[in-house]
């Protein structure tokens, strides 16, 4: 956790299960200088930004892994990212393939293409 102390940290999927818990560990364990909650949600964003409180750390940014542009451009000036944005309900993912596709895997390249554009020292990727 020392290599977080004073680095920007950008977090897919930050609303999620994993997001949300890596998000509250991070804070209580490291010092970052700057957090970035990266997802599509703007209910379970609000949520959690209620559950924090206004800690001048955190960032919210509403976007998609789906849509590199935007991830491109929350990843600016962020030192570290971890990955945890996914689909992941088996039965889901059996009426909606291509959705999950473009999320888990085409997504996935997105958030790898974006660090190496913005210049991210290192990505923390989770596998579903």
């Amino acid at each position: 956790m020392k290599e977080l102390n004073g680095s920007s940290i950008l977090i897919t999927g930050g609303t999620g299960s994993f997001g949300k818990a890596f998000l509250r560990h991070v804070l209580a364990e490291a010092d970052p200088a700057r957090v970035v909650v990266f997802s599509r949600d703007e209910l379970k964003q609000y949520e959690l930004r209620q559950q924090l409180g206004d800690d001048p750390r955190l960032r919210w940014f509403i976007g998609d892994i789906r849509d590199r542009h935007r991830l491109t451009r929350a990843m600016h000036g962020v030192d570290h990212v971890v990955h945890a944005a996914a689909l992941k309900q088996v039965d889901t993912a059996e009426y909606n393939p291509s959705e999950f596709i473009a999320t888990n895997i085409t997504g996935c390249q997105h958030v790898v293409d974006a660090a190496i554009e913005a210049g991210v020292k290192k990505v923390i990727a989770l596998s579903t």
